[in-house]
């Protein structure tokens, strides 16, 4: 999350979640599938050391990590291991990378090093990048520098390369057929999505039912963004929808096939319930939405139904230094002790 600073940001993303759509104990083992993985943020001063952290993810099953920079004493610590990564280059170094001869040093530095002995699944250039923000002019051209050095190296057939983007981009998202971006997004992120139908690659997508529900509980009903609700509560012509993260997963696919992107697939890069810090922020509430979530996501959406979604909760630990938001540091599956805070089985 690169975040959600606090929740006035998110005043965008909610008038479109508004119009979309009108418990379980601490020891409910919560199952899943191969489509789950875990976001392995480090903004902390007291989380276990890297191996640690990657012998936590192996005991307990985990095959998908992701990552939000290089950082090379997890990458060490991930050889030899099945667990697939996607691995981020910063928002900080997209302008460095957006040249070639940067590019290569740093696909030489933090894939070709590791590789085969990491199994890189994606790398994800810049997490979150607004139209408005500088950096968004060298998002697509370090995608396609980091692609090139990739291909040269033969190792583009292994992994694909994206950028991971929010809900913000989203103008319309009611019905969810006819998602799409805003105006002010489109000029950005149509050239990002034809580059990865052009590659065969994924669009990453970060995914909050929780920001929507905080931001109007009276207007969108905790059932709906925690998978709970009983019927329909959204009727898209012949589609119904029961959750708000189907209805926000099928305005983007909506979003992307209407830029030219009907075959791109879309990776939830990120999901997850904070289980301290506001009202709705329990450890039940927690529970429950993960636990659905994982129970879902081998159904697919209404849109794409059958079809696995391939989706990484956010996140493995409290992270004691995030913010402003108390929320923020209540994210974790496990407390930094390494203690889970949630029976969850992903094998």
């Amino acid at each position: 999350m690169d975040f959600r600073s606090a929740v006035s940001n998110k005043s965008f993303m909610v008038v479109a979640y508004l119009i979309l759509g009108v418990f379980i104990s601490c020891s409910h083992t919560i199952t899943g599938a191969g489509a789950i993985g875990v976001c392995n943020g480090g903004i902390a001063d007291n989380l276990p050391s890297e191996q640690e952290v990657v012998d936590l993810y192996t005991s307990n099953g985990i095959g998908k990590m992701r990552i939000y920079d290089p950082n090379q004493a997890t990458l060490q610590a991930l050889r030899g291991t099945n667990i697939e990564l996607i691995l981020g280059v910063p928002n900080a170094d997209l302008q460095s990378v957006a040249t070639a001869s940067a590019a290569n040093d740093w696909v030489q530095k933090n894939v070709v090093a590791f590789s085969p002995d990491v199994k890189f699944r994606y790398v994800a250039v810049g997490n979150e990048v607004k139209p408005t923000d500088e950096a968004a002019q060298f998002v697509l051209p370090a995608m396609m520098n980091i692609y090139n050095v990739l291909v040269s190296a033969k190792l583009d057939g292994q992994m694909k390369v994206s950028t991971s983007v929010d809900t913000t981009l989203l103008g319309i998202s009611y019905p969810p057929s006819a998602g799409s971006f805003s105006a002010g997004a489109s000029s950005y992120i149509t050239p990002i999505i034809n580059f990865l139908a052009s590659t065969g690659a994924p669009l990453l997508a970060n995914i909050y039912t929780y920001f929507a529900y905080i931001s109007d509980p009276n207007t969108i009903d905790l059932s709906y963004a925690l998978f709970t609700a009983q019927g329909t509560v959204v009727q898209d012509g012949a589609i119904g929808y029961q959750n708000l993260f189907d209805a926000t997963l099928d305005a983007f696919y909506s979003a992307v096939e209407t830029v030219g992107g009907a075959n791109v697939e879309i990776v939830v890069s990120e999901s997850g319930w904070p289980s301290a810090g506001e009202t709705a922020a329990t450890v039940d509430n927690a529970s429950t939405y993960y636990k659905n979530l994982v129970d879902h996501v081998n159904k697919g959406t209404p849109k794409r139904p059958g079809k696995p979604i391939e989706t990484y909760l956010f996140a493995m630990f409290d992270e004691n230094q995030k913010g402003p938001a108390e929320t923020e540091r209540h994210f974790g599956l496990f407390s930094p002790n390494k203690q889970p805070k949630y029976k969850i089985g992903f094998s």
